[in-house]
């Protein structure tokens, strides 16, 4: 007699169609919004791009340029449906709200209250659609006192705090020397857009996702806020510089080639004065408990940076560290991970196509699912290619089509 077997469980969707079947309007350019309706094209949803006439979207024209396609742009707008509109027109408005009615999200990162006056705000259209998640990124939300200043990446920087944390204790606050409050926004609105959807299908309903360039970076601060906050003064957050303010060893060393990161928290200290070949460091009054490395760091900054001076190349001192379990990495340019065999094996970094024959190097997206990456094939559109088809999948007549600019610049 055999046991009873439980119901087989359907095996889970490929990453490219988790979200297959999701349309959404993307009214996004620049890099936060885009960002967020990248990483949804990347999980399979049908992504409009609508792109304002005459230009479309800004990154179209920067550089680098390849093939005559802005590489920005390409990377973050692939696998999406150019739309060109002249949304100065009432017939592209109207346009705009009969979409509304048949899809699931709506993305805009303009200036606060921008879709309002034109119409086509959250509340104008979810009298249209009630089951419509409405996305809205900004430099500072959607209420209150900034609402309606412009912003950029940069300022959110400023404004978070992540400027003044960066650099040299004594100089002035540096930028982060990537979008990093663009994207991190576009992450946040990533993230709430599947809630969103989790959400209404338990309730029918919609909703508004406000994210804020400055809320998402602040959200950041893994200690400064927390730590000044509750010590009346005595933590004072500050830039740091090559090492970590709360704990020692912790920073960014001179190896014998490049720079090397190490950390060490107190119970993985051992193994760093093992790799040096200095167990009696651990007695040394200067390194003895974690106070002591903290008040000492540039006496161990010395010892460390002296010790691995006597290696002949970076890799060689890192395989001893590893060895010792001493939590440490290599410092990498970006242009070092194209190739790197980390990246490559990883599938953190890919080659995409650039519509013209050619090929270049994206990051990988960075969520497995089941052990699987989403790889999905893609090119970005160009500017109205696909008006005249879209707007047709939408019941748009030839007539209404042709009154609409017959599908802008690419038609």
């Amino acid at each position: 007699m055999h046991a009873e077997q439980p119901p087989s469980s359907p095996s889970p969707a490929a990453p490219e169609r988790i979200l297959e079947g999701v349309r959404v309007l993307d009214f996004t350019q620049y890099l936060a919004g885009p960002s967020c309706t990248r990483l949804l094209m990347e999980l399979g949803a049908e992504i409009i791009k609508v792109e304002l006439l005459p230009d479309g979207d800004p990154t179209r024209r920067l550089n680098p340029q390849r093939n005559g396609i802005a590489v920005l742009h390409a990377q973050q707008n692939r696998g999406k449906r150019s739309v060109a509109l002249d949304l100065r027109l009432p017939e592209a408005l109207e346009a705009v709200r009969r979409m509304v009615r048949s899809v699931d999200v709506l993305v805009e990162n303009g200036t606060p209250g921008l879709m309002a006056r034109r119409g086509l705000g959250y509340d104008d259209l979810s009298a249209v659609n009630p089951r419509l998640i409405y996305v809205s990124v900004s430099g500072f939300g959607q209420t209150g006192r900034y609402s309606h200043r412009s912003c950029f990446d940069f300022i959110a920087q400023g404004m978070a705090g992540v400027m003044h944390m960066t650099g040299d204790k004594e100089g002035p606050p540096y930028f982060v020397g990537i979008g990093l409050g663009d994207t991190n926004a576009g992450v946040h609105a990533f993230a709430g857009v599947g809630f969103a959807l989790y959400q209404r299908d338990r309730t029918g309903r919609g909703t508004h996702i406000d994210v804020s360039m400055v809320d998402a970076l602040f959200h950041m601060h893994e200690n400064a806020v927390s730590a000044a906050s509750s010590t009346n003064g005595e933590f004072v957050p500050i830039r740091q510089g090559l090492h970590y303010q709360p704990t020692s060893p912790a920073g960014t060393f001179k190896g014998p080639q490049g720079w090397i990161v190490v950390l060490c928290m107190p119970n993985q200290i051992d193994g760093l004065w093992a790799a040096m070949g200095r167990p009696e460091l651990a007695q040394d009054p200067r390194f003895a408990d974690y106070d002591a490395r903290i008040a000492n760091r540039d006496a161990l900054t010395a010892l460390i940076e002296g010790w691995m001076a006597t290696f002949a190349t970076d890799e060689e001192l890192l395989e001893v560290l590893e060895a010792n379990r001493v939590p440490s990495g290599p410092v990498l340019s970006p242009a070092d991970a194209i190739d790197h065999p980390w990246f490559r094996e990883q599938g953190a970094v890919r080659d995409v196509d650039d519509g013209e024959g050619g090929t270049f190097v994206v990051p990988g997206f960075p969520i497995r699912f089941g052990g699987v990456r989403p790889n999905r094939p893609a090119v970005a559109p160009q500017f109205g290619q696909h008006t005249a088809e879209v707007l047709a999948s939408f019941g748009f007549s030839d007539d209404e089509i042709a009154a609409l600019g017959a599908g802008g610049p690419a038609a």
